[in-house]
């Protein structure tokens, strides 16, 4: 399968139902709705909006039900990216090619513009009134609730304060991937999880594929590790056991990631295949 082809195929729609989800960069207050979009349009790859779309297929359903979940996640990711560029936490002045929102817009606009995203992105799932006849409302509140969780101060901002306080003397590898379980993996897990749970699945499926998206998450974590070799992160997998041992275990959590999902066939193909990239990626 080619990734690539897959995500711009997919983007178009997510990138529709972003912009459908926010105000207007022109809207008052403007400084503020133009801050929201500005990291958000022109994107990156749409990953993690990826992975709910193909976890919506991969439990038989089209990709379009897995929608409000996509977007929400990434609202959540723009708005953990925003903060973590803040010159209180990772202090970076270009992101994307592009001035950081703090540096486009000032710091206290991009620390409501963080704000304001993550508020939007409960919003886009807790609009149960589009959410079809049946039991789509209980799996949108449900999907709502993951994903609540997971950008909490149990996973993502939980992990960041760890992250920012971690020991460059501490090369423990399990309190290592705790922290990349917390930040990044659980954004990654509740992506996947909520696909396929707007798609439909039943409990079985949503606990395998949770699993699935924890190991993954971790594996894309250290993955950045490496790439991020020759930078001074304290909280690095390469910090603490080199790069090839680092590698190595990314690749050992993916393919036991992949395991847990042979039941699912062949529909399962994208999600595998985005699994892959996501770990594998050069850049």
């Amino acid at each position: 399968m080619d990734v690539r082809a897959y995500l711009l195929e997919r983007q178009p729609l997510v990138d529709a139902a972003l912009d459908a989800a926010l105000p207007a960069a022109d809207e008052s207050p403007a400084a503020l709705h133009a801050a929201m979009r500005h990291l958000l349009f022109p994107g990156g790859k749409r990953l993690r909006p990826a992975l709910a779309l193909a976890a919506a297929e991969a439990v038989g359903s089209p990709p379009e039900a897995a929608l409000p979940n996509a977007v929400a996640v990434e609202l959540i990711h723009a708005y953990s990216l925003v903060h973590d560029d803040l010159p209180c936490m990772d202090d970076d002045g270009e992101r994307r090619g592009r001035p950081t929102v703090h540096v486009a817009f000032g710091e206290s606009t991009a620390v409501l513009a963080g704000d304001a995203l993550q508020a939007a992105a409960f919003a886009v799932l807790a609009d149960v009134g589009t959410a079809g006849p049946g039991d789509a409302c209980e799996r949108r509140l449900a999907a709502l609730f993951d994903l609540a969780e997971a950008a909490g101060s149990r996973h993502l901002v939980g992990g960041q304060v760890d992250d920012l306080e971690f020991d460059a003397s501490d090369s423990d590898c399990a309190h290592i991937e705790s922290v990349h379980a917390r930040k990044s993996a659980a954004l990654i897990a509740v992506s996947i999880v909520g696909g396929a749970r707007l798609g439909g699945a039943d409990a079985p499926t949503l606990a395998r594929l949770r699993a699935f998206g924890t190991g993954v998450g971790i594996a894309f974590q250290i993955a950045d590790d490496v790439l991020d070799a020759g930078e001074a992160d304290a909280c690095s997998m390469v910090r603490a056991v080199g790069v090839d041992a680092a590698r190595a275990r990314a690749g050992a959590l993916l393919e036991s990631a992949l395991a847990r999902i042979e039941p699912l066939g062949d529909r399962a193909d994208p999600l595998r295949a985005l699994a892959r990239y996501a770990v594998w990626r050069s850049e």
